[in-house]
């Protein structure tokens, strides 16, 4: 390790993510880590990453899920955990999961509080929404 480097350099993105949790330590952590799995079950070719390391979160940074580009990231405040769908607007949503960033004109988002149930049938199906889009935008610029 450099004299500037940081210990969490040389870390996998999914050990960081793992540390988030555990930081959170309460609901949130929980909740994460639930969307996680189920992220995972959706997409198993799904690509964690940790973006915007900074010391405002001790370094571990927010996590981004991709799969031929970004999915959503996963982010923590103190009465929700938000998942913001960088392509959201163009996501078919038929079960209304997104709740927050409506008005945008590419990002939606879903906001879970402390207690809301997950509707994981839907999310997961959100998810492979979200892919289907990134996919097919790759094919596309392919042609």
């Amino acid at each position: 390790m450099t004299k500037n480097s940081t210990a969490h350099e040389d870390t996998p993105p999914s050990e960081l993510i793992d540390q988030t949790i555990k930081a959170l330590g309460d609901w949130r952590g929980e909740t994460l880590a639930r969307l996680r799995a189920l992220i995972r079950q959706a997409d198993p070719d799904v690509v964690e990453e940790v973006k915007w390391r900074k010391p405002s979160n001790s370094m571990l940074g927010v996590p981004v899920w991709e799969h031929d580009g970004m999915i959503c990231t996963g982010e923590t405040y103190k009465a929700a955990v938000k998942l913001t769908f960088a392509k959201g607007a163009s996501v078919e949503d038929p079960s209304g999961l997104f709740n927050s960033s409506l008005d945008g004109n590419t990002r939606r988002a879903i906001d879970f509080h402390q207690g809301d149930a997950i509707n994981e049938e839907a999310f997961r199906a959100l998810i492979r929404a979200a892919v289907a889009v990134n996919t097919a935008g790759k094919k596309s610029k392919k042609a």
